[in-house]
């Protein structure tokens, strides 16, 4: 059902362009879908088009079109081109315009499912996102991803409480003791490094020590069984600020990233995780249960 949803989606925001039209030339760079989707969300923001499920789900579909477009290698800076251009197109159509509100309810159309769509795995190039957006009694993760550090399984994304209530979390399963005293998010600063860091091969990397960022755990407990990895009965969930996902939205999707645990003999022990769809996938999220 999702991917013939998001075929839907794709062909009705592509309709986008019997307005946003554009020199071929334009979109020979591979971002035509970006552009699309760019454009009618612009569209959406000045002329309030549509419903606020609609217009999430539509920023969710635009962020992943980012995403995918710099995974296939396009430059981050023909990415700002492109919304650019995309913005500014937007700002000179009439909200009038009839062909806008065809644009419109064909969007609307292809969105009308999206609500209740309970799953969605936004696929990496090493690592996936998986957004579970189903109504629980019990603490669930609403965004996860999998990761490791030695034989110690760590999961880490937005999880839910039985309140209700969601936090940035990483959960990890330590055999024996000592247990860390302290953990912390480690990527790349983009205040002081504008671009990912690439490797000859053209893959991500976490860049030099004086160019990262760190985000520290704000406390730790005792996590709950259904965080817990399949076939582990103990572990920790350590909760840190709501910033540190603005902070990890903001990098190249190819980008790794770090979840550090400290412990108090000096060592460290670290899960290496994925940025991915992750800006996208928090979207999906935020369209709320179903």
């Amino acid at each position: 059902m999702t991917l013939g949803l998001f075929a839907r989606i794709a062909r009705a925001v592509t309709a986008a362009a019997l307005i946003a039209a554009t020199p071929m030339a334009a979109h020979a760079d591979g971002t035509g879908t970006y552009y699309d989707r760019t454009f009618v969300l612009a569209a959406h923001q000045k002329c309030n088009l549509f419903r606020a499920p609609v217009a999430g789900a539509l920023s969710a579909a635009a962020l992943q079109s980012r995403g995918a477009a710099l995974r296939a290698g396009t430059a981050e800076t023909t990415l700002q081109a492109t919304a650019t251009r995309a913005q500014a197109r937007a700002r000179s159509v009439s909200c009038a315009n009839p062909e806008l509100a065809i644009v419109r309810d064909r969007v609307a159309d292809a969105f009308a499912g999206w609500q209740r769509i309970p799953r969605m795995d936004f696929n990496g190039d090493r690592a996936k996102w998986t957004a579970d957006r189903v109504r629980r009694e019990a603490a669930t993760w609403r965004l996860v991803q999998t990761s490791v550090t030695g034989a110690s399984p760590v999961r880490f994304g937005i999880d839910a409480s039985a309140t209700g209530r969601e936090s940035l979390s990483a959960v990890v399963s330590f055999v024996g003791r000592p247990r860390p005293y302290a953990a912390r998010m480690v990527m790349r600063d983009p205040a002081l490094a504008a671009r990912p860091w690439l490797t000859a091969n053209g893959r991500a990397a976490l860049p030099p020590v004086n160019v990262r960022e760190q985000v520290w755990s704000a406390g730790t407990a005792a996590a709950p069984a259904t965080l817990l990895a399949t076939g582990k009965t103990q572990g920790e969930v350590w909760t840190f600020p709501a910033y540190g996902g603005d902070r990890l939205a903001r990098l190249d999707p190819r980008e790794p990233f770090l979840i550090e645990f400290l412990f108090r003999d000096g060592s460290v022990a670290t899960a290496t995780f994925e940025a991915g769809d992750f800006a996208a996938a928090r979207a999906f999220v935020a369209l709320g249960t179903v």
